[in-house]
């Protein structure tokens, strides 16, 4: 065998052990899901011991944004938040809540494509889940919810878990400062830079629209924002000046007041 094929043989063997190695390398993630369990045991070992919990939903938007904007939203900005506190991952997103009454039909359930629980029914999703984390190994266990219907339940469920948790060194944690940093204070901001609160809006509006051109434009159909905004097809407030650069500054505020609450809630005493 010649020298130069032999040389070939050597590099190509190089090449396929160095791809071995890197693709044997634990991926550079915060997401649960992508992970193997061998790999998630070893991150827990060394101190990642915070596991996020995003919540979001499956609901009407309005006939210009895709019915999994709390979803895609709740998860990005979840991601971003692990990073921040540098001591988290996050688990996969709950997609199935609360979202009005089958039949008569009420809330959002009035339009195609929503999907409700029960209120018991979650309350045992995240009350299962945390206990699963628990289990694991997981010290905090937090909940971010992306919707307003569900705050209380997510509450009650911390607070239950924790009277049984007393005695123990694992916390569950209700980040109620997440939703109110995207709804509330974003608001207040943009009011502070010179939109109205009717072109702001409260679902499917400037601020909602915004934030989900931030964090993903695929969700946002732009020839089909409402003009003039109509109720009637589940807006309430004016998308029409909607821009991903109005959406960064929620993003900013969310991810910055949700990575202090969750600093706040988790030192130990």
């Amino acid at each position: 065998m010649s020298s130069i094929v032999l040389a070939s043989l050597h590099i190509a063997f190089l090449s396929l052990l160095l791809s071995f190695q890197a693709s044997a390398q634990t991926p550079d993630t915060v997401f649960l899901e992508e992970l193997t369990w061998t790999e998630l045991r070893d991150q827990i070992r060394s101190g990642k011991t915070t596991i996020l919990v995003p919540i979001g939903g499956t609901e009407q938007n309005g006939p210009h944004m895709a019915l999994g904007k709390h979803n895609v939203r709740v998860k990005a900005l979840s991601a971003a938040i692990a990073r921040g506190l540098g001591n988290a991952l996050v688990a996969p997103v709950i997609a199935y809540v609360p979202e009005g009454a089958v039949s008569p039909p009420t809330s959002h359930m009035r339009f195609p494509g929503t999907i409700t629980v029960p209120d018991a029914s979650f309350a045992q999703i995240l009350e299962s889940a945390a206990r699963s984390f628990k289990a694991h190994g997981f010290k905090d266990i937090v909940f971010l919810g992306d919707h307003e219907g569900y705050q209380n339940i997510e509450k009650s469920v911390a607070e239950r878990l924790n009277r049984e948790w007393a005695a123990t060194p694992v916390r569950a944690h209700a980040i109620v400062e997440y939703y109110r940093a995207g709804a509330s204070e974003y608001a207040q901001e943009l009011k502070s830079r010179g939109y109205s609160q009717q072109e702001i809006g409260t679902h499917a509006g400037l601020a909602d629209t915004s934030l989900s051109l931030a964090v993903d434009p695929h969700l946002v159909r732009a020839d089909a924002m409402p003009a003039p905004p109509d109720p009637a097809a589940g807006v309430y407030g004016d998308p029409r000046r909607a821009s991903a650069a109005v959406g960064q500054i929620g993003v900013d505020l969310i991810v910055a007041k949700s990575v202090a609450a969750i600093h706040a809630a988790t030192v130990r005493r």
